[in-house]
């Protein structure tokens, strides 16, 4: 084989490429006649190496991870890999089941900043070395003439879109959706701001916010819910709107607040429904000129923001139905074991509760009037506890509350306000209280306390008995 001569080939029209991609694709066309080998040319992306150009194979990875298989090592190492062995390499990418030894140098511009790889995979006994010096030369003849073109091709706005809506639809919480809202805005609109209004609630602040951010805040802090309420009417009222920065042309009405901080070029996109949605802003304090693909993008980029709130709405709201009772709203035996196994010793008081006579209701008037009974008389010993404390329904008539005092009479105290407001309901109710001692099971605390409500319904019930220390 004449190395030189392959080079030559190569290389000869290498000047005449017009774009990086073409480069890469006359690169690995001139190489392939020279060996049966599978050729690829792989180029830095933003999530790792994206495939340019490739020979023809049963599999090429367009796109591989940062430091995934031999070629992610070679560009993150920068050092070439001579595999003679792919079996006993574990880094090794599949392509086809008969490969045997693979080649990779990494590609350089002439500042020797690594843009890619050429890798070559053999299936057939191949001597390396001579080749290890031919691709390494085709590699850097190729950087250089990547780097006279402007370097690797950019990431679409498209495919930036797409890439940030991957990470809208796995962001945990709705503080997380605005601000990959908020930067996939930025990135693809080009513009230096964006906001994301939802709720009256303005998504989480970048931790280097820009200067013009700065100002936007504060001034929609300042202006108030309802000037913050008008963008996001006129958003929906009206749709998607920009604006051009004409000088001469004083802005509209609802956007001083934006204005005033300085902002000279808007998008305002709507976000979600009318009555519970909220309104996109990107913006930039240079007059520019955004055109309408860029606004479109802006509107596909809030309906999936939207789409990722409402999910994760949904999802707290089957969560809250699954650990709620659904006769009278109130946490049930799930979220009640959670909390008393967080239980203070000597500071959080079990208040177990029973309404007197509940199965008669139920024997005389029937099960509807219990269950109006039962919701009647939740609301009333949730109106008569303190702001903090917690009332569960742990059983057909049966209620638990977990509440917080300094000292136990404190939990007495308490236990009989809600005696008296059954009372103003036309019921009554046992109550027995205990608090944890230290070392002591939460199961073993709620035991005390249902000892000391049974003792209550034996002295003729309708009252209150704290459980001995």
């Amino acid at each position: 084989m004449d190395h030189q001569r392959v080079i030559r080939d190569v290389t000869a029209r290498l000047p005449m490429a017009s774009s990086a991609p073409e480069a890469c694709r006359w690169t690995v066309t001139a190489l392939s006649r020279h060996t049966p080998a599978t050729i690829s040319v792989l180029l830095a992306a933003h999530d790792g190496l994206r495939c340019v150009a490739a020979t023809g194979a049963w599999q090429v990875f367009a796109t591989v991870p940062a430091r995934t298989g031999i070629v992610g090592r070679v560009y993150a190492t920068c050092a070439p890999a001579v595999v003679p062995d792919v079996t006993v390499d574990p880094d090794y990418l599949p392509v086809r089941p008969d490969v045997t030894a693979e080649l990779c140098v990494p590609v350089s511009d002439p500042t020797g900043r690594v843009i890619g790889v050429l890798d070559l995979q053999w299936s057939e006994p191949t001597d390396l070395e001579p080749w290890r010096e031919t691709a390494q030369r085709l590699a850097d003849r190729l950087g250089a003439r990547i780097a006279a073109l402007g370097g690797p091709p950019a990431e679409s706005r498209s495919e930036k879109l797409l890439r940030h809506a991957a990470a809208l639809s796995s962001a945990p919480t709705e503080g997380e959706v605005m601000g990959v809202a908020a930067r996939a805005a930025r990135e693809v609109s080009t513009l230096s701001t964006a906001l994301l209004l939802i709720g009256g609630q303005l998504g989480p602040s970048p931790a280097t916010p820009g200067d013009l951010e700065t100002r936007i805040r504060a001034e929609l802090a300042g202006a108030g819910p309802a000037a913050q309420d008008r963008m996001v009417d006129r958003a929906h009222r009206y749709g998607a709107g920009y604006t051009l920065g004409e000088a001469g042309h004083p802005p509209t009405e609802d956007y001083r607040p934006l204005t005033r901080a300085g902002v000279r070029t808007l998008v305002a996109v709507p976000v979600g429904p009318t009555d519970a949605g909220g309104v996109l802003l990107v913006a930039d304090e240079r007059a520019l000129r955004p055109d309408p693909t860029t606004v479109s993008l802006m509107e596909l980029l809030a309906g999936q923001a939207w789409t990722s709130v409402d999910r994760l709405r949904t999802l707290a709201r089957l969560r809250e139905q699954a650990s709620s009772d659904p006769l009278t709203g109130l946490r049930h035996t799930g979220p009640f074991g959670q909390r008393i196994a967080a239980a203070t010793p000597g500071r959080t008081a079990l208040l177990a509760i029973d309404v007197d006579g509940f199965k008669t209701v139920n024997d005389t008037y029937g099960h509807q009037a219990g269950d109006r009974v039962l919701v009647g008389l939740a609301r009333a010993l949730e109106g008569a506890l303190r702001h903090g404390d917690e009332l569960y329904r742990i059983g057909g008539d049966e209620f638990v509350a977990v509440i917080e005092v300094s000292r136990p009479e404190e939990a007495v105290r308490i236990a009989e306000r809600l005696t008296e407001a059954a009372r103003r309901v036309g019921r009554t109710i046992s109550v027995g209280v205990a608090l944890p001692r230290p070392g002591e099971t939460p199961d073993r605390t709620l035991k005390r306390a249902d000892q000391a409500l049974y003792a209550v319904k034996r002295q003729g019930r309708d009252g209150v008995l704290l459980a001995a220390a």
